[in-house]
């Protein structure tokens, strides 16, 4: 069965790019999107995957957005292949002529639909009216999109309960790919370690503040940003106004993050509602315990108390678990590794193959 990947853009490696690609290189599928940078493709070690651009978006919010709606809408592979998935908010666009098909959703766009007010509030005047006509109009165009597919995967309950609500449509969890073997423990270092993109909806803002708190800990963030998506001026914010504790080292390659894996104290997440987060059992894997927030996707994967703590979303929980942990951070390690093998790469790949099965 030859098995195209369809996902909208492939810049800033995160989960759901990690996803797409692990899924290619298991499946031995193409992956057909916009924009590529294959320098964050390389970093993270799938450089041999066929990747088939359909051409560059433009670069300014929403604009971005519609360019690649559009392109997806527009191609047609429907020859070239026997099955299709979809990852993304906008690569379904391409389901009316690529059956048969599935949907992996990471989430209902946020910002259409339980982060539009946040979005809307962080906005000034001159841009959110814009803002709220592109998404009345635009989210009514993707719902169209999606009476053309077929069934829907998704990444946890957090997720597969938005769908619910906001599709009214089912799905069927199958938890994102986290090839464990490929992570080592080497020990306990000096700083604990963030990765994620420095998007508003991750709340960095959160872990700087509490290391602020903290002189004697280190903070290593490990993300940047696509050129032309809704982070820039967040970030640039954010990189203006760290302490000397505090260390935002941007994108790097998959060798270099596996070493901070390997060699952090623990490992820190913040992000708001998060669909799933792949990070904490990134963490996991390297017998590293988490700090993240009570909310999400972390619900499912971080057992509190036992392979690291959820806490609120505030500065004085995040401090006092940050500092529990450092008292004996190699308390949970083996529970960590345990943990992780549930979400192996494995464990993904034959479910999916279950699905694609005719």
């Amino acid at each position: 069965m030859k098995i195209a990947i369809f996902h909208d853009y492939i810049g800033t490696i995160g989960g759901g790019e990690k996803l797409v690609l692990t899924l290619a290189k298991g499946l031995g599928a193409d992956v057909i999107t916009t924009d590529v940078d294959m320098d964050s493709v390389i970093k993270m070690g799938f450089e041999n995957i066929n990747i088939i651009s359909l051409g560059k978006t433009l670069k300014i919010p929403p604009l971005k957005q519609i360019s690649a709606s559009f392109k997806f809408a527009a191609c047609d592979f429907s020859k070239n292949y026997d099955f299709f998935i979809f990852s993304g908010n906008w690569a379904f666009f391409a389901a009316k002529k690529h059956k048969s098909n599935i949907y992996y959703c990471h989430t209902p766009t946020r910002a259409f639909y339980d982060l539009y007010d946040v979005y809307r509030k962080k906005q000034s005047l001159f841009v959110s009216l814009p803002f709220v006509a592109w998404v009345h109009m635009h989210s009514k165009i993707s719902e169209h999109y999606l009476t053309y597919v077929s069934s829907i995967v998704t990444n946890s309950m957090n997720t597969q309960k938005r769908i619910q609500k906001y599709f009214g449509r089912d799905s069927v969890i199958v938890y994102p790919p986290i090839d464990t073997s490929r992570f080592e423990f080497k020990g306990y270092g000096d700083f604990w370690l963030s990765v994620n993109r420095l998007y508003p909806e991750k709340r960095i803002e959160l872990q700087i503040d509490a290391f602020r708190e903290m002189p004697d800990q280190k903070l290593v963030i490990v993300g940047g940003y696509a050129s032309g998506d809704h982070a820039s001026g967040y970030a640039t914010k954010l990189i203006a106004g760290v302490p000397e504790n505090v260390t935002l080292i941007g994108s790097v390659s998959e060798e270099k993050l596996l070493e901070l894996y390997a060699t952090c104290k623990g490992h820190i997440t913040t992000a708001l509602d998060e669909d799933f987060g792949m990070t904490p059992v990134e963490a996991m894997a390297a017998g590293k315990p988490t700090v993240a927030v009570k909310e999400g996707g972390y619900l499912e994967t971080i057992l509190d108390g036992v392979t690291g703590f959820l806490v609120e979303p505030d500065v004085p929980s995040i401090v006092k678990a940050v500092k529990e942990v450092s008292l004996n951070p190699h308390h949970y390690r083996e529970a960590c590794i345990k943990r992780s093998k549930e979400f192996d790469v494995s464990v993904m790949l034959q479910k999916m193959r279950t699905m694609l099965a005719p």
